[in-house]
C-alpha cells in the first residue's frame, strides 16, 4: 500500500531543510516491519510543494508503526510543524492496473 501526502512550505522555509528532516525521520521509520521505502518529489513549477509517497507491505503494518512511533520521529515532525502544512492525500492499495515500459 502507499501512504501519500503533500507538503506545502511556508514562507521562509526551504525544501532542503524539510528534506533533511524527512530523511532523518524516514531512516528511523524504515526500520519498522513492513516498510518498503519512501520517496519525496518536488512539484514541477512550484518548488514550495512536495509529494511524499511511502510504501508499506500492508496498511496494518503502517498503522502499527504510527501507533508505536518513536519519540525521535515525533520530535522531528514537531520541529518541522511550524515550517510546513501537510495535507494527507490518502492511503492506496498496491496498483491493480499497471503498464510497465519494456525495452
Amino acid at each position: 500500500m502507499h501512504f501519500i501526502f503533500e507538503v506545502h512550505l511556508k514562507p521562509g522555509a526551504t525544501a532542503e531543510a524539510y528534506a533533511d528532516a524527512w530523511v532523518r525521520a524516514s531512516q528511523i521509520i524504515q526500520r519498522a516491519p513492513g516498510a518498503q521505502g519512501t520517496k519525496l518529489h518536488r512539484k514541477i513549477g512550484d518548488p514550495n510543494v512536495m509529494l511524499a509517497i511511502a510504501t508499506w507491505a500492508s496498511k496494518t503494518q503502517r498503522d502499527a508503526m504510527e501507533a508505536e512511533q518513536s519519540a525521535r520521529v515525533r520530535d522531528i515532525i514537531a520541529e518541522q510543524a511550524e515550517f510546513v502544512d501537510v495535507v494527507v492525500i490518502g492511503e492506496f492499495e498496491a496498483p491493480e492496473w499497471q503498464v510497465v515500459h519494456e525495452e
